[in-house]
């Protein structure tokens, strides 16, 4: 079973790149199932109702989010008849969602959780994942031994440590939030693939997926801005994973599949590229 996690897409770049670039490395490294993390579609911050539909239709399976998982209101009132749609599932249980599900590619089952870490977050916090995490995952184990968790989380010894407390538990665990990819995909002694941080999808010359001249003027300034997108260099960024029938991941192999350039004026309803100064 080869799994691909498509890292956090940001804006509308990283939709384009997913559109654009999914079909070929799809056929490319013969992927049996597509995990996109969302959580950065619209705008850079959340997802929109409409956007969660349109990746889906692309080709997303299953869409994950995190911490912006209820900034647009649309979604919030869709997501409970999105089946496809994970929010982090140690949010309170009144929380419309799920964060937990078992999807099928073909014959076989692929469980998948979303965890939310819980340094750094401002907005949303979550429940302890430390201590939900055997017992969801354990959920999952009743009816398959192929099991992906999307940890999403800022800080770096977090990750690491849930992953060793994952070890032998999932087939893996794949760090999201920081949107810049780590150079330290590994799998550990009890067969759970891991890396700290799967990267973005968009334009890889930029700021998290925003242009860097408006990340500038906010450090100089201290006005939050993340709202201009850059269209440099546009790429698909996350991991493959291969698994093998007892849920043990044989390989993780980072993915950076560069997409063309969008031109000043392309025949697709787009924006153009932005020129920096």
């Amino acid at each position: 079973m080869k799994i691909l996690y498509v890292a956090e897409l940001i804006g509308k770049p990283g939709i384009y790149a997913f559109k654009k670039g999914l079909p070929e490395l799809k056929d490319q490294k013969s992927c049996d199932f597509v995990i996109a993390c969302g959580d950065g579609a619209t705008n850079g911050n959340g997802l929109g109702r409409s956007h969660a539909v349109y990746l889906h239709k692309l080709g997303a399976q299953t869409i994950t989010t995190g911490e912006c998982c209820f900034y647009k209101k649309d979604l919030v009132e869709y997501i409970d008849k999105t089946p496809y749609l994970l929010r982090p599932a140690n949010l309170n249980p009144e929380a419309p969602g799920s964060g937990i599900r078992i999807f099928k590619a073909g014959n076989q089952k692929i469980g998948v959780l979303v965890l939310l870490g819980q340094s750094g977050f401002l907005r949303l916090h979550g429940n302890n994942p430390f201590s939900m995490l055997k017992v969801l995952l354990e959920r999952l184990r009743k009816e398959t031994s192929c099991i992906i968790v999307d940890f999403h989380a800022e800080a770096t010894a977090e990750k690491r440590t849930l992953f060793a407390l994952a070890d032998g538990y999932c087939s893996a665990v794949i760090g999201s939030h920081t949107r810049v990819q780590t150079a330290d995909p590994d799998i550990l002694p009890g067969g759970t693939a891991v890396i700290t941080d799967a990267g973005r999808t968009g334009s890889a010359d930029s700021v998290g997926g925003a242009d860097p001249q408006s990340r500038i003027q906010e450090y100089l300034t201290g006005i939050p801005d993340w709202t201009k997108e850059s269209w440099s260099k546009p790429e698909i960024q996350g991991v493959l994973i291969d698994i093998d029938k007892s849920g043990k991941a044989r390989s993780i192999e980072r993915i950076r599949h560069p997409v063309p350039e969008i031109l000043q004026n392309p025949d697709e309803k787009e924006p153009p590229v932005p020129r920096l100064p």
